[in-house]
């Protein structure tokens, strides 16, 4: 049976996750600002959701309409024939969102889409009650320029939470932006990658899964493993070929932080995430490799949440004269600091705007050989 279904991702991301998706072989149908359409069949659901990196949440698409009035929205859900998705005792869990639209009250759609989905249920039951005391079923209700999607949403928590990062230092990195710094930075498993700030361990951690085709949903459930109607046979094989497909191989990774506490947190996370990786104790101004052709990533202070801005200032300079003596490394630097280059003393080579927690960020490549192109 094959579904309409999308992906919802961060600015900026769009991209990477279509890849991701064609990469696992899965047709994508089209492209949004933060959202990639796809079409499959179970399989190719249960396959997204152990497998994308990148993106923040996987939707199945059972409705679109246009509504600029609660009669229309009403209307419209309850043509749905939600005995398809629900039991008689399925707990309904209505989330919502609107953006630029007339019905910009996102509560009362709510009430108004659960009203609808009710009555729906009534009809096809022939009850007066429903006891809402099976599974839960989240149902998305989202609403743009007065068009409205209805969605079963298939993750629960969001694809960002891989299960194996359960403790936190301040401001860390979401897993699903640290897979995306991985991926731009042109990382493969034949290149050393260090991450000199890694805090929690994010971004060693999604390489090491990223370089060796790791599931990342492998260790958490989903909110389709409750659908009565999904098929579980198709959970099992996309499981089985997804674990079938992960690489062993030797792998040449460093985190560091000048932080104990954060590097017994990153042994942890990486027990959790089953990856065998090097952890240092160290200041990022202390980095020193002779080795060439690797890749180096790290999401610095930004000057807003842990170090105040003149602090990450002198740092960004410092981190400057230590970075350009890699020799052949590539450098790819987050940050929200809306003049970056200029006090780290390089332009980039590649810009990709990004968010991190909500922040307008900046990725910034340097490629190798930019201390001579720039001195």
């Amino acid at each position: 049976m094959m579904n309409n279904y999308f992906a919802t991702c961060k600015l900026g991301l769009e991209s990477l996750v279509s890849g991701e998706l064609k990469k696992l072989g899965i047709e994508v149908s089209a492209v949004h600002d933060a959202r990639v359409d796809f079409r499959g069949d179970f399989l190719d659901m249960y396959t997204a959701l152990l497998n994308l990196r990148t993106a923040e949440r996987v939707l199945m698409n059972i409705a679109s309409f246009r509504a600029v009035s609660f009669e229309e929205l009403y209307e419209g859900v309850r043509a749905i024939k939600w005995s398809e998705y629900l039991k008689k005792d399925s707990f309904i869990h209505v989330n919502g969102k609107s953006a630029k639209s007339t019905l910009f009250s996102v509560s009362d759609c709510q009430s108004i889409a659960k009203k609808a989905i009710v009555d729906s249920l009534f009809d096809s039951y022939g009850v007066k009650v429903l006891p809402e005391s099976g599974r839960r079923i989240i149902i998305e209700i989202g609403i743009l320029r007065d068009e409205v999607t209805v969605a079963l949403d298939c993750c629960g928590a969001g694809l960002s939470r891989r299960g194996y990062r359960t403790y936190n230092v301040p401001a860390p990195i979401s897993e699903t932006l640290g897979a995306a710094i991985v991926m731009l930075s042109g990382y493969t498993a034949q290149r050393p990658f260090i991450d000199p700030m890694c805090g929690s361990g994010t971004m060693p951690i999604e390489a090491a899964l990223y370089a060796t085709d790791t599931p990342v949903g492998l260790n958490r459930a989903f909110a389709a493993d409750d659908w009565h109607f999904a098929d579980k046979r198709a959970f099992e094989l996309a499981r089985e070929r997804s674990i079938a497909g992960i690489k062993r191989i030797p792998l040449d990774i460093i985190g560091s932080d000048i932080d104990a506490r954060s590097i017994d947190l990153c042994k942890k996370h990486a027990q959790k995430a089953g990856v065998m990786l090097t952890w240092r104790v160290a200041s990022a101004l202390e980095l020193r490799d002779g080795r060439s052709g690797g890749v180096l990533c790290c999401n610095p202070p930004y000057g807003e949440r842990l170090m105040e801005k003149k602090e990450a200032e002198k740092l960004y300079r410092e981190m400057r004269g230590v970075f350009s003596k890699l020799n052949g490394w590539s450098i790819n630097i987050i940050t929200s600091h809306p003049d970056f280059e200029r006090i780290y003393g390089a332009r980039a080579d590649k810009r990709r705007k990004l968010s991190n927690g909500g922040m307008p960020c900046t990725l910034f490549r340097f490629y190798p050989n930019y201390k001579k192109r720039d001195e």
